[in-house]
């Protein structure tokens, strides 16, 4: 399966990013492989629709786990529809490698 985690960077020790249509970064974690890679956001300046753009683009790469500290109500009602799961932290001060560190034990 791959996870989508919300970044600040584009590298392992980039900070969590607690949004999710305007977070700068995606790492795309493939749970099964333990490979990662990051994908800019292209919708982190839009001036509207971010989340639901941002949910297509998950579509997109297959993922089936988003991790976020938020998801406005258009973006959830989306992932909902589409069986994407949603994980929520509210810890700002994690890493990306320290979350798919938590996800991998």
């Amino acid at each position: 399966m791959k996870t989508a985690i919300t970044s600040t960077g584009n590298h392992l020790d980039s900070e969590f990013d607690l949004r999710f249509g305007r977070a700068g970064w995606f790492c795309i974690l493939d749970e099964d492989t333990g490979k990662t890679s990051f994908i800019r956001n292209e919708q982190i300046n839009a001036s509207h629709g971010a989340g639901t753009r941002t949910v297509e683009k998950m579509m997109e790469l297959g993922v089936g786990k988003v991790i976020s500290g938020d998801f406005g109500p258009k973006a959830k009602e989306l992932l909902e529809k589409f069986n994407i799961q949603m994980i929520i932290l509210e810890d700002e001060q994690l890493t990306i490698k320290e979350i798919i560190k938590k996800i991998q034990n």
